[in-house]
């Protein structure tokens, strides 16, 4: 499999590149003027990817970027009548020592997508601790990044995470980041609510200990109180321990009727589910939730027969329940590849769509304009809804959904709406 880095280049017909649609008024061309720049070629631009295509998480973000592919197939990788080009460059946040992503690979690639003039936006990251890194190096040089699956609240929200966030991660005073999902206040509140609607009355909470996992967690713990959920214990893994069958024989014990886990597949959740499974609490018995992190085949490759019946929230529509533009999309998406799309799949195109329509605008290499007209986005007519970005740069779309693996599956259950 690839190493940490792509080829610089991945061809798409003649033109190689990148979309995202941004900006709400038009679709690209509209009233473009001849293409100028301020660095680079006046009429190439490249926009970058940077996920983690090393380890588990591959089978998600492969979906992303055939996405993203699917963008510039759909514009022949030209934008403003013809006369600028959009090139696509995909870097891997992860390594293979590590199997996801890595601080020093993910601060490595902000820097070489921030030391190449012709790069004019990212996509990015898949997770939120990458993220935290790299936006505060993207946004000395005013290089904006599109979110399709970043969900911590303390990014982009004031007074939704950590001491001085968000204010520490925008050195220069502007926003140059932006995610088309909802946050994780929202989705760990949604989660909590599911859990009463299914029944839950006393839960026990585990987390990774990473940014997205344990924010998610305080959350979800948060709401789970307000309603009257009782909180039997709460504690953050080693996502490196060969077995749990000590912390789950301790939770046992106490009777829970859930266990929710924030967190990614990639920390071990296959293995906290076998362990769950193999001291005797049963699907009947105990159920197991988590969030997005944890929304996909890798998670069910890794706890087997044991992922029956885990139930996950997502911060969005999986792709085979969209309807309209999104449905089309999907169509699309299984005839150009010839398999299902992972959740955040569409979350992929539609950051590739308000880039590339933002660059499509701007016309012209300007790192500065082609920021400030993808965070102006405003009623973008998306494949999953008529949205806008807000002033902090997140998604006014707040419909969530939940599924349950059945059959080896993981299976939409129904929509579930922020309070």
């Amino acid at each position: 499999m690839q190493k940490s880095t792509y080829p610089n280049l991945f061809p798409l017909g003649k033109a190689v590149t990148l979309s995202l649609t941004t900006l709400a008024t038009g679709f690209l061309a509209a009233a473009c003027t001849t293409p100028t720049a301020t660095t680079g070629n006046a009429n190439t631009v490249k926009i970058a990817s940077m996920l983690p295509m090393t380890g588990s998480s591959l089978g998600q973000t492969q979906t992303i970027v055939n996405s993203i592919k699917q963008v510039l197939d759909e514009t022949g990788g030209k934008v403003c009548d013809g006369q600028m080009t959009i090139e696509l460059q995909i870097l891997d946040d992860a390594t293979a020592a590590a199997g996801k992503w890595e601080p020093a690979q993910v601060t490595a690639n902000a820097n070489k997508v921030v030391a190449d003039p012709s790069i004019v936006g990212v996509i990015g990251h898949f997770n939120s601790g990458a993220a935290k890194l790299s936006i505060p190096i993207l946004n000395q040089a005013d290089l904006v990044m599109v979110s399709p699956a970043n969900t911590y609240p303390g990014l982009t929200k004031p007074g939704k995470g950590e001491k001085n966030e968000p204010e520490v991660y925008y050195p220069n005073g502007k926003r140059n980041y932006a995610r088309v999902v909802p946050a994780d206040d929202l989705q760990g509140a949604v989660a909590a609510n599911w859990s009463k609607a299914l029944g839950v009355k006393k839960v026990y909470i585990l987390d990774d200990q990473e940014l997205y996992g344990k924010g998610i967690a305080d959350v979800y713990e948060a709401t789970a109180k307000k309603l009257g959920i009782e909180v039997l214990g709460r504690e953050g893994i080693d996502a490196k321990a060969t077995d749990y069958k000590a912390l789950m024989t301790k939770i046992k014990a106490l009777n829970p009727e859930m266990i929710y886990f924030g967190g990614i597949t990639q920390n071990n959740a296959g293995q906290l589910i076998k362990d769950m499974r193999n001291v005797g609490m049963t699907p009947a018995q105990v159920k197991f939730m988590g969030p997005d992190g944890i929304l996909e085949q890798a998670l069910i490759d890794a706890a087997g027969k044991d992922a029956e019946g885990v139930y996950g929230t997502f911060g969005g529509i999986p792709p085979k329940e969209l309807t309209g533009d999104g449905q089309k999309w999907y169509n699309n998406y299984k005839t150009k590849f010839n398999s299902e799309p992972e959740p955040y799949a569409a979350y992929g195109y539609e950051s590739a769509k308000v880039l590339i329509n933002a660059i499509g605008k701007v016309c012209k290499s300007d790192r500065v304009a082609v920021r400030d007209a993808v965070m102006a986005t405003k009623d973008f007519p998306g494949i999953t809804g008529t949205w806008s970005f807000d002033a902090n740069g997140d998604t006014t779309l707040s419909v969530m959904s939940g599924s349950v693996v059945k059959n080896g599956k993981w299976e939409f259950v129904s929509t579930l709406k922020a309070e």
